[in-house]
């Protein structure tokens, strides 16, 4: 589909960011749509968005609408909802100001029980469309093999349907440390504009899960492990989020990865306390390795489980101390570089009186029908699956709270709560 990407609009008579013609793909005369840039702020964003945005149009879609309980239509651009950078819109709806946009499958403007599935549309006879072909195999006899060269490897990929998992097999032959970055396609910082949420599951060669890696508040995953000498298999796969449905989370990701062997794995001890003395922060802690140590960086985190850098130490300190209000996160950790080139962490603290006041589950698998939750005033809940569908809600009262939680079906659940112009996620498992 030809899309004209130009700054002259004034024809058009609005400041829309952009017109087509529905279904005139079909058309045969080569009927262009057009994106207008200069309303948009020549914002690479915006314009990506609008190009998608006309170019469904083009195939057939209508506008992915809003509705209230009533029916009654509130808006015919589906504005989405969330922040941060899985905050999630219709590409149909109105996706300019939230990072994350997907197809959808809801109610369109043409009426609240009028639901659009904008993939099927796209990948139509009418269209004379369909899907791309599989890049990479589902099974694991068919798995493609990754290469090292200088200990490194890249690959990339497509996840073309909402079924489609990509399968990928590594060997080692010695014990050793294996770091990789899988990315989604993006237009900028913090994977700006990317259609893919990524999940990466590892398994051994006997096909057992050993571990899965989908950051909650990332569209990126990372792995950071040592293994031992043998054959894994990576799984990559599009999925959904606290604010997205999995129903169009595709699109091309890049993987990269590296394997150092021959890493003599010594033990190590990093033993981190915090003391909260005349309202200053005090972090002390002690270091047993036989290597030395090249750097030290204290990193602080909001939920105890995505960190960053808070302060460098210089190498022979073991201790640091900071004003207490000036801190507003509650989790700390010591990231130690030693002379070999290897990180060890230390535990994760909770300074005293931080954080004291967030809620928090009191163990994340739930074998029964009751989540217990230890909140420290009153606050809103919610509990959702990963595809954004709340199973239930409520008020959280201080002290233990006893939540109901109906599902059986084994999988990945998120806890939300929020107040006080905050708001805390917490995964749950049930086995």
């Amino acid at each position: 589909m030809r899309v004209i990407i130009t700054t002259t609009s004034a024809w058009y008579g609005n400041s829309a960011g952009g017109v087509a013609f529905i279904s005139s793909f079909t058309w045969g005369d080569d009927q262009p749509c057009f994106v207008f840039s200069a309303p948009l702020g020549y914002n690479t964003k915006k314009i990506s968005e609008a190009a998608s945005h006309e170019t469904g149009h083009t195939l057939g879609l209508y506008h992915q609408a809003q509705y209230d309980v009533n029916c009654n239509k509130l808006t015919d651009y589906n504005a989405g909802q969330g922040s941060g950078e899985i905050g999630w819109a219709p590409i149909m709806g109105i996706g300019y100001n939230q990072n994350f946009t997907l197809w959808s499958n809801g109610s369109n403007s043409l009426g609240c029980t009028n639901y659009q599935s904008d993939l099927d549309i796209i990948a139509s006879v009418d269209n004379g469309l369909g899907f791309r072909p599989d890049d990479h195999s589902d099974s694991l006899a068919n798995a493609t093999i990754l290469s090292l060269v200088n200990k490194q490897f890249e690959i990339a990929g497509i996840i073309q349907r909402n079924t489609d998992q990509d399968m990928f097999r590594f060997s080692m032959a010695d014990r050793a440390r294996v770091r990789l970055d899988a990315t989604p396609y993006n237009v900028g910082n913090g994977n700006e504009g990317s259609d893919l949420d990524i999940q990466i599951s590892l398994y051994n060669a006997s096909n057992a899960l050993l571990n899965i890696y989908n950051p909650g508040p990332l569209l990126n995953s990372t792995i950071d492990t040592i293994l031992n000498p043998g054959s894994y298999y990576l799984k990559v796969e599009g999925k959904g989020n606290i604010y997205a449905p999995s129903y169009a989370s595709l699109g091309s990701y890049a993987i990269k990865g590296s394997v150092e062997a021959g890493i003599l794995f010594p033990i190590r001890l990093v033993k981190l306390q915090t003391l909260n003395i005349r309202n200053q922060l005090q972090f002390r802690w002690n270091v047993e390795a036989d290597e030395k140590i090249k750097s030290q960086t204290l990193e602080v985190s909001k939920d105890g489980s995505f960190f960053k850098s808070f302060t460098e130490v210089r190498s022979e300190e073991r201790s640091y101390s900071d004003n207490f209000n000036s801190i507003p996160q509650s989790h700390y950790r010591l990231n130690i570089l030693f002379e070999n080139g290897e990180h060890s962490y230390s535990n994760i603290v909770i300074p005293p009186g931080a954080g004291a006041s967030r809620p928090k589950l009191m163990g994340n698998v739930i074998h029964s029908d009751i989540i217990s939750v230890q909140s420290y005033g009153n606050y809103q809940y919610d509990v959702v699956d990963l595809n954004g569908n709340i199973i239930t809600k409520g008020e959280l009262s201080n002290g233990t709270n006893k939540i109901k939680f109906p599902v059986t079906t084994p999988g990945i659940y998120i806890l939300r709560t929020n107040g006080n112009n905050q708001q805390w996620i917490e995964k749950l498992l049930r086995p």
